[in-house]
């Protein structure tokens, strides 16, 4: 919460909303917990509309992080509350200046919580991830014409972003939020928001050749124009072939060239069949090969999940709780055609050894059936083709 309030800061200082009747000292927990006593407190809280709200708000500004850090420990029963996530919502608006929030936002005049559910707008999520309340995903900044654009996300964050939306084809995410600098990615749906993590770093490690996929991705993404849509000019395509060091043969160039625009995926095409030495992706060494990983879900929804330890009606009687789900991800080398990636074998003895690489033991087992759900789709963003597997329930991400 620190830090998030600090990104908003400029890494300058942190703002800490707070009320002043959970100021008093009549707050301490005689009988009870803190908990309980600060909702007893806040039951003849009425909140009728923003002035009134601003009437029993008190702020405090931190330039010290552990003075911020202190204070944000001692509110954690208040944060826990029925009003924590707004006034921690208010905390990173101060932190960031509502000057410059609005400054941030292509339109200024949209509401940031949408009525009737007060869903969070992406403004918000942007904000606790990149300390700046963007409307939009991408990478950089659109030019759309005549002095107009549109901003996204304009540097690296600790923690991502995955969204259903871009699976639908309504956005596109960029590499800042698909990479983030550790494995953390905040799940959109189209009303509720999860958690995707995973427990090693090692999980967004490219090999060389992936990595170059990256870089040749992102040069040709800052000249897409089209919102996503995955093509360039050729004006721009000459750009990213020149910062890229792509050496086309001249027949290629002038086959991508000839209709006026060029298509990622026809252009990946060409790089895939084209050898390292020249810039291309072709890989005859196998350096692109299966990886496989575990990533963990978090919904904090309370969901069904089957207890075993009673049976109601002779049917297992459900345990509303949060779930937490454990999927094990393959991902395909991303030369593999579709058609033979439910063919492929997989060692019994897989796993990641101290290098980071997959070992494979000799015996070779029944590669075990894809299974699909929402989450998947949100996986296939960041690693395309990925395939997946857990134990138990399906995870939720609504």
């Amino acid at each position: 919460m620190s830090e998030i309030l600090f990104l908003c800061g400029r890494n300058e200082r942190a703002v800490i909303a707070s009320l002043n009747i959970l100021d008093s000292d009549f707050v301490e927990p005689a009988y009870g917990s803190e908990d309980e006593v600060i909702a007893k407190v806040l039951g003849g809280l009425s909140v009728e509309s923003g002035s009134d709200l601003q009437k029993d708000l008190t702020v405090h500004s931190f330039t010290s992080r552990l003075s911020a850090l202190q204070m944000l420990e001692a509110m954690l029963p208040i944060f826990r509350s029925r009003m924590g996530a707004l006034l921690f919502l208010i905390s990173a608006l101060l932190s960031r200046g509502l000057d410059n929030v609005q400054e941030d936002r292509d339109d200024p005049s949209q509401p940031l919580v949408t009525a009737p559910f007060g869903h969070a707008s992406q403004e918000i999520v942007n904000l606790l991830l990149s300390g700046s309340a963007v409307a939009n995903v991408f990478d950089g900044r659109m030019d759309l014409g005549s002095g107009m654009f549109v901003k996204g996300i304009s540097t690296a964050v600790e923690v991502g972003f995955l969204t259903l939306l871009e699976f639908l084809n309504f956005c596109k995410v960029g590499q800042y939020l698909k990479c983030p600098r550790w494995p953390i990615w905040v799940v959109g749906s189209e009303s509720h928001y999860s958690v995707l993590f995973a427990l090693d770093t090692r999980v967004q490690e490219e090999n060389e050749l992936e990595n170059r996929e990256t870089k040749i991705r992102r040069a040709f993404d800052a000249q897409d124009q089209s919102g996503g849509g995955g093509f360039i000019s050729v004006e721009g395509f000459r750009q990213v072939i020149k910062e890229t060091n792509i050496n086309l043969p001249s027949e290629k160039l002038e086959q991508l060239c000839s209709i006026g625009f060029i298509v990622w995926s026809e252009f990946w095409q060409v790089l895939l069949d084209l050898d390292k030495s020249l810039g291309g992706v072709k890989d005859s060494t196998g350096l692109m090969g299966k990886r496989v990983f575990d990533l963990y879900h978090f919904n904090g929804i309370a969901k069904s999940i089957a207890n075993g330890s009673g049976q109601a009606s002779g049917n297992v009687i459900p345990v509303q709780r949060p779930r937490l789900t454990k999927l094990r991800v393959s991902v395909p080398p991303r030369w593999m055609p579709e058609e033979f990636m439910s063919h492929i074998p997989v060692t019994s003895g897989s796993g990641t050894n101290e290098s980071g690489k997959i070992e494979n033991s000799n015996e070779v087992s029944k590669p075990a059936p894809a299974q699909h759900a929402p989450l998947v789709n949100c996986i296939r963003t960041r690693w395309p083709r990925a395939v997946c597997n857990w134990e138990g329930d399906a995870p939720s991400i609504v």
